[in-house]
């Protein structure tokens, strides 16, 4: 049963490896009983997050308190919490009573009192008729139960699971997500799980907590998070979406792919640019009539178990539509959405925006790069704000190619063309639209043309 008050407070928390930013300014309250799940891709900082609350890294900057005790300098075997890992990091030399027992023994406690809570442990995993038996006799599932027990034997006050079911098979996974809901629902601990999948997440959490680079992007209940994201990447990243650039004409009513729909938002000006997101399932598919708001040809159908999978071109827009009913690839269709189905968002921003500094009458440095720009009669040496849009920047396949290099980290697609981020070697994000298809992770070579760069002057 949880509470109001928090149990976890993480203050202004930032990690550095070196130059490299693990955890950027993070914040985080978690109240006393809760099941709050941190989510997000590899290398967003999740694992880190957790390491710090568990004490086995240290924070560079920021307050971590439990209990409303500070404990960010505090080592690991002084906090009341217990981890439990992917790797069990069980002792292959001893039982499973004795891992078990482990912890308590070293805290001298009583034979007797060891064995009553040891008991009370196994009986809370199942593991009844386990208790002498050889670890590495166990499955994947036992394992981790003999984990889960050895960690909830001390009592702690705060229980963390770093990513504890992904070394399991699909329906072990499914079996222990189930196992673990109704063990924190009897426990009344505290629970704190970090993992990349989305289902898992949604399926056991109380709170759920979307990272990306570093940063919390949203924080809410799992119906918050998949039916009002905060903006496209936590959109994207929870369950299929389709994203879609928008103008928002006046209160309740949005236009994208060429037409204007209803819909419930309000609050964003006049003709403002947005981002729109539809749920595959919100959107309803049937043979052409004039009900249609959107009418197009099926371009791919599949048979997904429980509904259909369809991509639907409309006006040169590709949906995404999920329905029990199929529809044969090439047939025509109408489409059509709820005004409450269409989820409005901010647009994070409108163009790349980078500081820069003009070097004299053609050339402009920014993203640590000298670049030739359209003729300026800004003095040399001024800072300047220096904008591209999206769709001017350029990528190669040869990083030579390019005026400065960067990875591709994160690929969004938006119905008719790609919005990627570029993290340029400069560690700076570059945004790109393209039609060209590449793959998370490619090296890439980024070129801007000199008159797609505008240079603005800093007043003072």
């Amino acid at each position: 049963m949880q509470d109001n008050k928090s149990i976890i407070e993480v203050n202004n928390v930032s990690k550095f490896f070196g130059e490299k930013i693990a955890l950027d300014n993070v914040t985080l309250n978690v109240k006393k009983g809760e099941f709050v799940t941190i989510l997000g891709p590899s290398g967003c900082g999740k694992t880190t997050l957790l390491r710090l609350i568990a004490g086995f890294q240290t924070a560079s900057e920021g307050v971590i308190k439990i209990s409303g005790n500070e404990i960010t300098q505090t080592p690991p075997h002084k906090r009341p919490v217990n981890t439990v890992f992917q790797k069990y990091a069980l002792f292959p030399y001893l039982n499973v009573y004795d891992n078990i027992a482990f912890g308590l023994k070293l805290k001298k406690m009583a034979k007797l009192q060891i064995e009553k809570k040891v008991k009370a442990a196994l009986k809370m995993v199942g593991m009844t008729d386990y208790e002498y038996r050889d670890v590495d006799s166990l499955s994947g599932g036992q394992q981790q139960r003999v984990a889960i027990a050895r960690a909830i034997v001390n009592e702690p006050e705060v229980l963390l699971l770093d990513e504890p079911l992904a070394a399991l098979d699909l329906k072990m996974r499914k079996d222990m997500q189930m196992e673990l809901k109704e063990m924190h629902k009897s426990l009344g601990i505290t629970f704190v799980y970090v993992t990349h999948d989305q289902e898992e997440a949604l399926t056991l959490s109380d709170t759920i907590v979307v990272m990306s680079e570093g940063r919390i992007q949203q924080i809410g209940t799992p119906t918050d998070i998949y039916n009002e994201p905060t903006n496209a990447f936590v959109a994207d990243f929870i369950g299929e979406s389709n994203i879609l650039n928008g103008t928002m004409i006046e209160d309740r009513l949005v236009k994208f792919c060429g037409t204007e729909f209803d819909c419930v938002d309000e609050g964003f000006g006049n003709n403002a640019l947005v981002d729109v997101v539809i749920r595959p399932e919100d959107l309803y598919i049937f043979p052409i009539s004039d009900k249609a708001q959107l009418s197009g040809i099926v371009q791919s159908s599949i048979f997904k178990g429980v509904h259909y999978e369809m991509t639907v071109l409309c006006n040169g827009y590709e949906f995404l539509v999920q329905d029990y009913h199929s529809f044969e690839v090439g047939s025509e269709v109408g489409l059509l959405v709820k005004p409450v189905d269409i989820h409005i968002m901010k647009k994070e921003r409108t163009c790349n925006t980078f500081e820069g500094k003009v070097i004299d009458a053609t050339h402009v440095e920014f993203l640590g790069t000298t670049f030739e720009c359209a003729p300026t009669d800004i003095a040399h040496g001024s800072k300047v704000t220096v904008e591209v849009d999206f769709n001017k920047v350029t990528l190669q396949d040869n990083e030579k190619d390019g005026a400065l290099t960067g990875e591709i980290k994160f690929i969004l697609y938006k119905g008719d063309h790609y919005h990627l981020t570029v993290w340029s070697d400069w560690d700076e994000n570059v945004f790109v639209d393209t039609n060209d298809v590449w793959d998370d992770g490619d090296r890439v070579g980024i070129s801007i043309p000199p008159d797609e760069i505008r240079v603005i002057e800093i007043k003072n």
